[in-house]
């Protein structure tokens, strides 16, 4: 097996990116990407994933391809040296995934914590599609099929690696080294991690309408960091402020860094000495609120103008997108071919058979 260094990532097309993609895997992503640590970079939109529990509702999931596209392409994702495709155009992911479910149980599937949460999420108990309860093996099939050693993930996602790892180990095991095991990358900065909405809910959600878009316009930006939830307890300027649980501090634990006090908030060196201030009193939510709004600006501004200028020319997006399935598609089809090989179902490429069944007949 080869040396290469290969990243495999990707988001389910269910609508434009928000910060917390943004700060959670694109971000990493970009940097990764133009650390030339890596041989080679895949990114998938998963669209077929999304299918799973969407497949009334293809238009949606059509839709939000180019959305998808758009927000990668803004940030930084540059298609000369990431491979971005669709993974409804790579037919051999789902070859694959038909013969690792024979490697693996129902009853490990109904383990994963991360099927069983998503279940409950969508209502789905009783009546979940095959093809959703299944996603773990789906997602070892993108990542093994690009020979992927690093995936970089949330650790929400962890169980789903785990999975990906036992599905290698299991396949190596029985019909030879063959497929490689990937490892997980988890963000460095726990905030980053998992952003909450701006309602201090848990995630942020399109449904429950407390996200902040890489697309927003600065107006909308201002409005939704200015009625972000902090300290309920915090009611007067004086009242000492707690940061757990506080939605700004989270976002600028996420965000900041030292030279955005010296452009915007000057009386401070760094976010250790505001957070010091807030909790012994004395610093009201206002000011720091206006605080994280320059700083959302300053960060959002250049992506929100590229994805304008890409906007302009949606078919170059779809001719990137082309190009890198296109791409895709002939390292999934080399892999296919090992795996069909290690488990002897390769019948017409394989010489030796045919030479040992003539044999055979030719004796008796």
């Amino acid at each position: 097996m080869s040396n290469s260094k290969i990243i495999l990532t990707g988001d389910r097309p269910t609508g434009r990116l928000h910060i917390g993609h943004y700060v959670g895997s694109l971000r990493r992503r970009v940097e990764l990407q133009n650390s030339g640590a890596f041989d080679e970079i895949y990114i998938m939109i998963a669209d077929a994933q999304a299918l799973t529990d969407n497949a009334e509702n293809p238009e949606k999931v059509r839709e939000n391809v180019v959305e998808v596209a758009l927000d990668y392409l803004a940030a930084g994702l540059d298609p000369a040296k990431s491979t971005l495709f669709i993974q409804s155009q790579i037919p051999e992911l789902c070859e694959l995934t038909f013969y690792y479910m024979d490697l693996v149980t129902v009853a490990r599937l109904q383990r994963n914590p991360t099927v069983k949460n998503e279940i409950i999420m969508r209502n789905f108990e009783a009546s979940i599609p095959v093809g959703f309860f299944t996603y773990p093996i789906s997602q070892a099939a993108d990542i093994t099929a690009f020979k992927a050693t690093t995936v970089p993930v949330g650790e929400d996602q962890e169980p789903m690696i785990e999975q990906a790892r036992e599905i290698v180990r299991k396949f190596n095991f029985v019909y030879g080294d063959t497929l490689v095991e990937p490892e997980i990358l988890l963000p460095d900065n726990e905030a980053c991690q998992r952003l909450p909405g701006t309602d201090g809910h848990a995630k942020m959600s399109k449904s429950l309408g407390n996200c902040i878009y890489l697309a927003d316009e600065p107006d909308v930006i201002k409005k939704k960091v200015m009625s972000m939830f902090t300290d309920p307890d915090h009611i007067r300027v004086e009242d000492p402020g707690k940061l757990e649980g506080n939605t700004v501090f989270t976002y600028l634990d996420a965000f900041c860094r030292d030279e955005h006090f010296a452009a915007y908030l000057p009386d401070y060196a760094n976010l250790d000495e505001l957070k010091a201030h807030y909790q012994r009193g004395g610093l009201g939510d206002v000011k720091v609120k206006k605080f994280l709004n320059n700083v959302l600006q300053e960060t959002l501004e250049p992506i929100r103008n590229r994805r304008k200028e890409y906007q302009k020319d949606i078919a170059y997006v779809y001719e990137v997108l082309k190009k890198g399935s296109e791409a895709a598609q002939a390292k999934a089809a080399q892999t296919l071919s090992e795996v069909k090989s290690a488990m002897r179902i390769n019948y017409f490429d394989d010489a030796e058979l045919i030479a040992a069944q003539t044999k055979k007949y030719q004796e008796q």
